[in-house]
């Protein structure tokens, strides 16, 4: 990249057009083509237009964040699992971004005492919550298990795909986003951005089940249907399962080379980020081809690889950190201390009573940056206003 920046600063010297030129080639990825071409006058006003509109985005949610106590900050960078009875007290107490519903947690709901009880929540928040829930279809699904809630139960991107094309993947996208909006959510927790071909594989069932070319066509259409949704895209499992083993159980070890993972698991997840991806979930799996002695979710390196290697802006967030596994690495009290200093912006848990007086304690002790705190704080917040949860 630095290379490329002082090519490019030569040539300004020389020629403007030449810079221009060279710019167009630094921005295209190594993984996909862009042949999209501007006027110089309409290049000119889209630019402006953007940096002014980023601007003031900026400025007010900068402003937001200095009047927001340390306790406060953190905990926005919280998505927990939802407490039951103690939701309101918790979100309260904890300042927490967040809730995660899991079956269990709807199972006795119906559209109306779900909405009411996510509304009630909601009203008493100072800065409103994201309410999450995975919704991938098929075998991952929570809120269409209760069918008084949702009608019929999410099908598996595959078996739509398979009757309906991609056509059908855009209208369940969109369908879905709409029942999920209308309750509250602002999280479905999808695509599944894994490539997988081998039916015996752990993550197989839950991706489209297509080679890297239609996984990319996959991620693309997903993402692009949940723009202007209210409903978040989440790209997962960062940096692609394969057909590994189930992190669930186990820390898995994916030995692929850096090489195998820019032909066949990187591509769909720059593709998402190309048409807009809101979120990237990262995985525990231990890459060795990027870091070979942590889990992805807590590793610097990897979440460095996709800031600056994908150029991803958005937010970054953990797999659960209750998974097994885990705890070889990180104690569960330091395990969302160790997933924001690896980069993190928001961490998926259940333990959020233990891990924030560790992650408060750690910030003033300056082990934990507050320039780092209040960058993923921003990017938390960006979100909700995009998702139009946060006014100016």
């Amino acid at each position: 990249m630095k290379k490329t920046l002082f090519v490019c600063f030569l040539s300004l010297l020389f020629s403007l057009s030449a810079c221009v030129k060279s710019g167009e080639t630094t921005n295209s990825s190594s993984f996909t083509e862009s042949s999209t071409t501007h006027s110089s006058s309409q290049t000119s006003t889209t630019k402006s237009s953007v940096v002014e509109s980023t601007q003031t985005e900026t400025d007010w949610i900068q402003e937001k964040i200095t009047t927001m106590t340390l306790a406060e900050k953190v905990g926005q960078l919280f998505l927990a699992r939802f407490p039951g009875e103690q939701a309101l007290n918790d979100s309260q107490t904890y300042n927490l971004g967040g809730f995660i519903l899991f079956g269990t947690d709807v199972v006795n709901e119906n559209k109306d005492s779900l909405i009411e009880k996510i509304q009630n929540l909601q009203a008493e928040q100072k800065i409103p919550l994201f309410f999450a829930s995975d919704e991938e279809g098929g075998t991952v699904t929570r809120i269409s298990m209760n069918p008084n809630l949702v009608e019929a139960r999410f099908l598996s991107p595959q078996a739509i795909y398979q009757e309906q094309g991609w056509e059908g993947i855009a209208q369940d996208t969109q369908e879905k986003a709409a029942i999920l909006a209308d309750l509250g959510f602002q999280f479905g927790m999808f695509p599944v951005a894994d490539v997988a071909t081998n039916p015996q594989a752990f993550i197989y069932e839950r991706t489209i089940g297509l080679d890297v070319i239609g996984t990319n066509t996959f991620v693309k259409t997903v993402v692009k249907s949940l723009k202007e949704t209210g409903v978040a895209s989440t790209l997962k499992h960062f940096p692609g399962y394969g057909d590994n083993l189930d992190s669930h159980v186990e820390i898995v070890t994916d030995t692929r080379s850096l090489t195998e993972l820019e032909e066949d698991a990187l591509p769909p997840f720059q593709a998402g980020i190309e048409a807009g991806a809101d979120s990237i979930l990262v995985s525990h799996n231990i890459i060795t081809s990027l870091d070979a002695t942590q889990p992805a979710s807590i590793s610097p390196t990897v979440i460095q690889f996709l800031r600056e290697e994908l150029q991803f802006e958005g937010v970054i967030m953990t797999d659960d950190l209750d998974m097994a596994g885990m705890t070889d690495f990180t104690s569960q009290e330091a395990a969302a201390l160790s997933a924001l200093k690896a980069g993190n912006d928001l961490v998926l848990s259940s333990h959020y009573a233990s891990q924030i007086p560790v992650i408060i304690q750690a910030v003033e002790q300056n082990d934990y940056p507050e320039i780092d705190l209040n960058q993923a704080v921003y990017r938390v917040l960006k979100l909700k206003a995009e998702l139009g949860l946060l006014k100016e």
